[in-house]
């Protein structure tokens, strides 16, 4: 049993930050509610011209469409927003029936669209720039036989099919169909139509074969035109980030662009993804913006939203620069993450006046971060330091753990058991530099990645530490190890639990190099590498004379009282790793807020909620009804 736990914890360990980056899917039927709208927005130019019907069959699509956008709203899940998207479908479709002009009739279902999307979140674009070299090669291969090798609707394939493929190189149509409609269309295909559905197609191919087919209406003239006004910052501000470019349609950039403008703009950035994502926000910036998003949701009345954005702040906004901080003022990160947290917890359960509140005092620790990171270069000293520190602090409870695990198998006498062992705590370090290399050449770790590594790892560590603990205990108090290592633990070393020390060793050394790796990408930004190499190796021997004084100490200690001190070392570091875990998590937003006066001692595991001390509370009490049982049956054992 032991051991299928372990392995479950260790499946969600390895999992947990794969499953956090999946969003919740929309009901496919928002995803088609979504879809018959935009139809509206794109098709309805074709149905009516200056008031009057200009083809009969076409304008009955329209009608037929936004009727059945009115019942599909009312079969959705129940959400607060619900009625609100019924009122915009009922104007869409009053204004349908009045054969109101095709750009009033575009923004209200564009409006409606951006209502759908907010209550039933799906996804608006692609999670990494699109290949749209790829893009092109797919065209060629799956849509350029009907839509035409130019997308003009001429493929030799078109003639005989009814209807007719629609024309990419439509200007008229393109100016009102955004990059995720074309998405949409391609991943779920056209009902009645030849056009199938590509969702057997990987998520990226389909956002590559999207932003090739958007490029298909603009031509080289117009791209380099757009390359130009992309210089001005007031351009910028219409396409913040890559979804507003997958979302915002030519029509819809021409109410604060000329029109002009907006075609030159939409043909670069459908062409140049990248230009949008050089220019989003980071940092304190997009803390400062998702925090007032968070407060604007709150006074509407949207909580979840609220506190959806609340969690962006710190993930996505503070959270990177986090190592950065701490690396420059401890006290001033550990001042914000407990705001964060406050703020969060407002944002939950108190009122708006209280997150406001909340959030003047976290905007007052930012500007002290502005300044912090503002200030020349840290010292060489300041960066000695902080490297010593660091690895020092990351790295002893992982040597406990390890050197108590060293010490448990020699006194066994299981020598040949520390094999895995070592190889534990090697590979993590093997891993911990493969991070390294991934998070400064190749990718950027996400803030929720490393908060879900983090509380995951050291939930896993905590919940192994406490059995192991229980059990050492529970022998150390009968008295009876020695006969127990004679016969038993031959057997259950080698045969059932070596593989659990090793994922014990990997857990509880990886999770602490991967905090190190973090802080040490953040130091490497003053430029003092001697000074952080330096700080370095001190730390590395500092823990290896520690590591040294623990096993020639444990090694002379009778065996009784060396399991009897181990299991307690073992039950605290459970307590201690299991405050952290869900500190953790609830930074990753899986766990729920409530802040209390308490101090924040972060080398206990003890954080100032309620949560972080109600779990410790019970794994504090689990260890000592635990022990008190054990020293009552190790004294009744004695009696006999």
């Amino acid at each position: 049993m032991v051991r299928k736990i372990l392995c479950l914890l260790a499946g969600l360990f390895l999992s947990a930050g794969l499953l956090h980056a999946q969003p919740a899917a929309a009901p496919a039927d928002a995803r088609q509610l979504w879809q018959l709208l935009d139809y509206v927005a794109v098709d309805y130019g074709g149905a009516v011209e200056n008031g009057a019907v200009a083809s009969e069959s076409e304008y009955a699509e329209m009608l037929d469409f936004t009727e059945n956008a009115a019942q599909q709203i009312q079969q959705l899940p129940a959400h607060a927003s619900r009625a609100a998207i019924a009122e915009a479908i009922k104007a869409l479709r009053a204004a349908v029936e009045r054969k109101a002009e095709p750009a009033e009739v575009a923004r209200l279902a564009h409006a409606a669209n951006a209502l759908v999307i907010a209550a039933y979140p799906m996804p608006v674009a692609p999670k990494a720039l699109p290949d749209l070299a790829r893009g092109a090669a797919l065209y060629a291969q799956q849509c350029a036989s009907c839509h035409g090798a130019t997308g003009d609707g001429n493929g030799p394939l078109a003639a005989s099919l009814d209807p007719r493929p629609i024309a990419f190189t439509d200007r008229e149509r393109a100016a009102s169909r955004s990059l995720m409609a074309l998405h949409q269309v391609i991943s779920q295909g056209v009902e009645g139509t030849s056009m199938p559905s590509f969702a057997a197609l990987p998520e990226e191919d389909l956002w590559a074969l999207a932003f090739f087919a958007g490029t298909l209406s603009y031509d080289e003239a117009m791209r380099s035109r757009g390359a130009q006004l992309w210089q001005d910052a007031k351009t910028r501000q219409g396409f913040p980030d890559l979804a507003a470019v997958t979302t915002t349609t030519e029509l819809a950039a021409a109410e604060t662009l000329s029109k002009d403008a907006a075609r030159d703009v939409t043909a670069y950035l459908r062409a140049h993804p990248d230009a949008a994502e050089a220019g989003k926000p980071a940092g304190l910036t997009l803390a400062r913006q998702r925090l007032k998003e968070s407060l604007a949701a709150l006074h509407a009345g949207n909580r979840s939203e609220a506190t959806r954005l609340a969690l962006s702040a710190y993930l996505d906004g503070f959270e990177p620069i986090e190592p950065m901080v701490g690396a420059r003022n401890k006290s001033l990160l550990v001042a914000v993450e407990d705001a964060m947290l406050n703020y969060r917890s407002q944002v939950s359960g108190g009122t708006p006046e209280q997150a406001q509140a909340a959030a003047a005092q976290l905007d007052q620790l930012f500007a002290q971060v502005d300044e912090e990171l503002g200030t020349a270069q840290a010292a060489p000293l300041t960066t000695f330091i902080g490297a010593l520190t660091i690895l020092l602090r990351e790295g002893l409870e992982a040597l406990l753990i390890v050197v108590a695990m060293i010490a448990f198998l020699k006194k066994a006498e299981r020598r040949n058991v520390l094999y895995y062992v070592h190889a534990g705590w090697i590979s993590a370090l093997v891993a911990g530099a493969f991070t390294w290399v991934v998070a400064t050449f190749l990718v950027e770790i996400s803030g929720a990645s490393r908060e879900v590594t983090e509380g995951v790892g050291s939930v896993f560590a905590a919940v192994v530490l406490l059995s192991v603990g229980m059990w050492m205990h529970n022998k150390s108090a009968a008295g009876r190890w020695q006969s127990y290592l004679d016969e038993k633990l031959s057997a259950a070393v080698a045969q059932r639990s070596a593989w659990a020390l090793f994922a014990l060793a990997f857990i509880a050394v990886y999770r602490e190099v991967f905090e190190t790796v973090l802080f040490y990408s953040a130091l490497t930004a003053d430029g003092n590498n001697g000074a952080l190499l330096g700080g370095f190796f001190t730390a590395v021997a500092l823990l290896a004379v520690v590591a040294w004084i623990l096993l020639r100490s444990s090694a002379r200690m009778p065996i009784g009282k060396f399991f009897s001190i181990t299991s307690v070392l073992v039950a605290v570091l459970a307590v201690v790793l299991i405050g952290k875990g869900v500190a953790g998590l609830q930074e990753a937003g899986w766990i729920g807020v409530h802040p209390v006066l308490a101090p924040r001692i972060e080398i206990l595991g003890v954080f100032p909620t309620l949560e972080t001390l109600l779990a410790q509370a019970v794994v504090l009490a689990i260890v000592l009804a635990g022990f008190a049982l054990n020293r009552r049956a190790g004294s009744k054992a004695l009696a006999r």
